[in-house]
């Protein structure tokens, strides 16, 4: 499709926010292309509380869209309402400037809901990639959680699809998110996972992240290796 939106194998333009609280392919994988308040987190720490600095750069950067490349608006089809995160647009071009490719890998249940149509979604992205762009790969899923698809995330089908898109194996992929949800279809896929919370991320899933940072900009310090030092994040949930 035009623009590299839904289709598979080329460049094309997350979960919303009500989504996240909550997968039209029974067995094989169909792409289209926790609350609580930041008083109960803790201090927290980016991935060198686990890992130190990473051994090699990543060849590619997969994001989540909604809370992680653009202020989360449920169910959103209106272009009007996309606002980048703060930093989003700075820490998506120092990506590509160090030659790391970038992807957006972004679950739609609004579409199975009857919230959203396909077209709905496509204009969303589209204007994502307007401000942050251009993305070398897009996939969304516009199944819901009872569906029992495999590209929902926690499942891993987008992060395997858009991996093979881009000719890499997923250990050579790192996905960006900001829930658990994210982190586990990384996990299941094999690729590298940096949550960075925000009043959706539940305390539980940055307890158990492996690798944390505290915004967009420090997740992509570590990914590029430009940092090797520990940085803390005090959030406040609302």
């Amino acid at each position: 499709m035009r623009n590299g939106l839904r289709t598979r194998l080329s460049a094309e333009p997350r979960t919303t926010g009500a989504e996240k609280k909550e997968e039209k392919c029974p067995a094989g994988v169909c792409f289209s292309g926790g609350e609580g308040s930041a008083s109960d987190m803790a201090t927290i720490h980016d991935s060198a509380r686990h890992h130190g600095a990473l051994e090699q750069r990543p060849a590619a950067i997969l994001f989540d869209r909604d809370g992680t490349l653009i202020v989360d608006v449920p169910y959103n089809g209106d272009p009007d309402q996309v606002v980048p995160m703060p930093g989003a647009a700075d820490a998506l071009h120092r990506v590509r400037v160090a030659g790391v490719r970038t992807g957006v890998v972004s679950n739609q249940s609004g579409i199975a809901r009857g919230l959203l149509d396909e077209e709905d979604v496509q204009r969303v992205n589209e204007r994502v990639a307007e401000l942050l762009g251009p993305f070398d790969v897009w996939r969304f899923c516009p199944h819901g959680p009872e569906d029992g698809c495999a590209c929902r995330k926690p499942r891993p089908g987008m992060i395997l699809d858009a991996a093979a898109a881009l000719g890499l194996p997923p250990a050579r992929v790192a996905v960006v998110g900001d829930i658990g949800a994210d982190v586990a279809a990384a996990a299941a896929a094999g690729a590298l996972a940096v949550l960075v919370p925000t009043a959706a991320t539940r305390h539980e899933e940055v307890e158990s992240a492996p690798v944390l940072a505290a915004d967009l900009a420090a997740a992509v310090d570590l990914l590029l290796a430009e940092q090797k030092a520990p940085v803390a994040f005090t959030g406040v949930r609302p």
